[in-house]
């Protein structure tokens, strides 16, 4: 009888739990996903109560079914949706690094190609071209070819005219 009441306080416990993580407005998840987090709450809550009732999860399986299809994942080129969870990121490095993968394993994961890319198209090209702006990639006192004009108005030699 005494293991009845402690399994019911654990289903009390465990709804009384979901009910209060599906109540924070900060999360957003969908109602198939509602059923498993009780049941891990369930779970968690008999092996803190020591009932014994504790289920082994079976191990996820190999193959995992991806929230977008590869090609909907890369339609805009403002973000890449994640096959993980469905949502958009500019890039896909941190979010794959908080769902505990790497780039490498996604791939895998999904049987994407190696050349499947990790950020979106616009936010590497302004990346890109911020970094040109500054002046990342160029050797020290190498002069572009915008350079060449304004020493010539100063009354210099270009660079290349000057090593000759």
């Amino acid at each position: 009888m005494v293991d009845d009441t402690t399994d019911n306080n654990a289903v009390e416990l465990a709804t009384e739990l979901t009910i209060a993580w599906l109540g924070n407005p900060n999360t957003r998840t969908s109602a198939e996903d509602v059923p498993a987090f009780l049941g891990k709450m369930h779970e968690t809550v008999s092996a803190l109560l020591g009932t014994g009732v504790v289920t082994t999860a079976a191990e996820p399986q190999g193959e995992y079914i991806p929230a977008v299809s590869a090609r909907k994942s890369l339609a805009s080129k403002d973000h890449i949706i994640s096959m993980i969870d469905g949502k958009p990121y500019k890039t896909l490095r941190r979010h794959l690094a908080t769902n505990g993968l790497t780039p490498q394993e996604y791939r895998e994961r999904y049987g994407l190609k190696p050349d499947y890319p990790m950020v979106a198209e616009n936010y590497s090209e302004s990346r890109r071209a911020m970094a040109k702006k500054i002046g990342l990639g160029r050797k020290p006192g190498a002069r572009t070819s915008s350079d060449a004009p304004a020493a010539a108005k100063r009354g210099r030699k270009p660079a290349d005219a000057a090593s000759e």
